[in-house]
């Protein structure tokens, strides 16, 4: 995939601005649904708005107008924005089951045993590389419902610790994470669970789409707190993708608010794990499985195989896909870890922190002069980057911050 272990691989997506009319956007991310998925967020007694930091002096050293992070380490003390998409989604499975999806049901109210007795009983399923699993069982025993998630043999004993806590049972599947998509949904139709997955196949595409909606109450957030720094909006946004369920979220997101005029988009994935780069590459119109092992320090974003729906979304309207090697991940962590002297210091994991080294790869390598050129990147770009998770495996954050495990290759040190 990348063999020379270069820090990026990029490629220009030649179909981006290719979709015919905004209604195929609207499917996915209709124009009021912010605003619903905030009003259900909102009555959560845990809910807060999370941080946008301002990567102030890291920003004027690279010569650029802004980098903006929107920290999810602190969402719902999940360490993570998957738990957004996941109750939203069982908000909305629930409310369809009564017969009231079209109406605003508050959530205390679901929650009593009125409703509960007109629902009946229910597992709710999923499978997970942790961070979307961990939102599902948080979900479920809030709202008074078990929960069985499954993991792939690689997840770390500090996720499944994690995912347990919330009173999951927690099934290891040996194989990769995809293997563990593919048994969660044959042994949920043995058992009647019901899947929340935020990956879409074949018949199965209103909840992932749920879940990407869900993740909107983070961009409606980001977005008033840019404007209330005087931002209409940011001009590129780098976001990285597993299932591209996220990825899809935000560009949709900033697509049905600004149409031709949203931001620069750039997508990435780790290299030992790029089935969207892979598939955009080989250019024939099919979404392929990417091969191996997806042996990643990127848990989060270690998926063969892409969300159809994200897939189509990511496929006409993103603008730039980004492959890149764990050690950049790793790199990431340790600059969010010790910032700038004046910048404050944010706490994120290997798939929260990929973006934010990438970016300074693309401003400090003459090499790269030709895609930051390609980017339209200046000294007055604002740059918007989301820190999807925090320190989620400590064991292995420490290894990477404090013992330099993952290290950068000598041939790609920057002064």
């Amino acid at each position: 995939m990348n063999p020379n272990n270069a820090p990026i691989k990029w490629l220009k997506n030649k179909y981006s601005g290719k979709y015919e009319n905004d209604k195929d956007i609207f499917k996915i991310i209709p124009k009021d649904i912010s605003r619903l998925t905030r009003s259900f967020h909102r009555q959560i007694p845990e809910y807060n708005v999370t941080p946008l930091i301002n990567l102030t002096n890291l920003a004027s050293m690279l010569n650029i107008g802004g980098i903006w992070v929107k920290d999810e380490s602190v969402r719902l003390n999940l360490n993570s924005f998957k738990v957004l998409g996941g109750s939203f989604a069982i908000y909305r499975f629930l409310k369809k089951k009564l017969n009231m999806d079209h109406l605003e049901i508050p959530l205390a109210e679901l929650n009593s045993s009125k409703f509960k007795k007109m629902i009946g009983n229910i597992t709710f399923a999923t499978a997970t590389d942790g961070n979307h699993g961990r939102g599902v069982a948080w979900a479920a025993k809030k709202l008074g419902y078990k929960s069985v998630i499954y993991v792939h043999k690689g997840t770390s004993k500090e996720r499944i610790e994690a995912i347990k806590s919330y009173g999951a049972t927690v099934k290891i599947i040996n194989g990769t994470y995809d293997a563990a998509v593919r048994q969660v949904n044959i042994d949920a139709e043995k058992n009647e669970w019901q899947v929340i997955s935020d990956t879409s196949w074949v018949g199965y595409e209103e909840i992932p789409t749920w879940i990407m909606q869900g993740y909107t109450t983070m961009l409606s957030e980001t977005q008033e707190q840019l404007v209330a720094q005087g931002i209409i909006k940011p001009t590129h946004i780098f976001v990285q993708a597993g299932v591209g369920a996220l990825a899809a979220s935000v560009i949709g997101y900033y697509h049905a608010l600004f149409g031709k005029e949203a931001p620069i988009s750039v997508v990435i994935e780790p290299s030992k794990a790029a089935c969207i780069f892979d598939s955009l590459e080989k250019d024939d119109d099919k979404l392929h499985t990417f091969k191996g092992e997806l042996n990643t320090i990127m848990a989060g974003l270690a998926c063969g195989e892409a969300s159809p729906i994200a897939w189509k979304m990511l496929k006409n309207c993103a603008d730039f896909f980004i492959a890149s090697p764990d050690y950049v991940a790793a790199k990431g962590m340790r600059i969010y870890s010790v910032p700038i002297k004046g910048d404050p210091v944010i706490i994120s994991g290997e798939s929260g922190a990929v973006t934010l080294a990438v970016l300074m790869y693309i401003l400090e390598s003459e090499e790269l002069l030709e895609f930051k050129k390609d980017l339209n990147i200046d000294s007055s770009s604002q740059i918007l980057l989301i820190n999807t998770e925090g320190n989620t495996d400590p064991i292995n954050f420490r290894r990477i911050v404090w013992e330099g495990s993952d290290s950068v290759p000598k041939q790609y040190w920057t002064e």
